[in-house]
């Protein structure tokens, strides 16, 4: 007894849909480390927020041993502050404390506890010290969400007004400071 012709037909298209499906990863997949080689794709650059913008609504609450903050907060700024996004289970974060704590005198630093305990970010703190003038928990990655941060650390400069000026989804060091945001932030003293 023979197949139907559109079972037949049915069985081939099935077959295909998951060929297809790899082909299309596997060619995305191309162009990626293609551009990886020619220095046209920044893996650092995905879903980077849009640059002088406003940063999103968003709250906050306190992170020991600091204050929480809003959206308004940042709005009502009349001088620069850094935000930015770490984890007690980040690596890199732990990497770029001594920066950020190199940087505190300099500029005025508020920090976002990303999918963290409370009790883990305060011990983190303790250890690597506290660079940050204001500090809140963002637990559950809502405002991550909001800022469209990929992973952490991430950081934001955020101008007067709560505009959105700078961004960086790497873990900041000296040279990224002196060549990149140490310039930003004169240019903003001009403005």
């Amino acid at each position: 007894m023979s197949t139907p012709p559109e079972n037949t037909t049915r069985r081939r298209l099935l077959m295909a849909v998951p060929l297809a499906g790899a082909a299309v990863v596997g060619v995305g997949f191309w162009k990626m480390l293609s551009g990886m080689q020619h220095g046209s794709f920044n893996p650092h650059n995905i879903n980077a927020p849009v640059l002088n913008r406003p940063v999103p609504d968003f709250s906050v609450p306190d992170q020991a041993p600091g204050q929480g903050f809003t959206a308004q907060d940042l709005r009502a700024l009349t001088q620069p502050v850094l935000v930015n996004f770490f984890a007690s289970w980040c690596i890199p974060c732990l990497a770029e404390m001594p920066t950020l704590m190199g940087l505190k005198d300099d500029l005025p630093m508020w920090g976002i506890a990303y999918k963290d305990r409370p009790e883990n970010a305060a011990g983190f703190l303790k250890h690597s010290g506290n660079p940050f003038t204001r500090l809140g928990n963002d637990h559950d990655g809502r405002v991550g969400i909001d800022w469209g941060i990929s992973g952490v650390p991430e950081t934001f400069l955020i101008g007067p007004g709560g505009i959105i000026r700078w961004h960086s989804a790497a873990p900041l060091d000296v040279d990224t400071i002196r060549s990149t945001l140490a310039p930003l932030l004169e240019s903003l003293k001009k403005s």
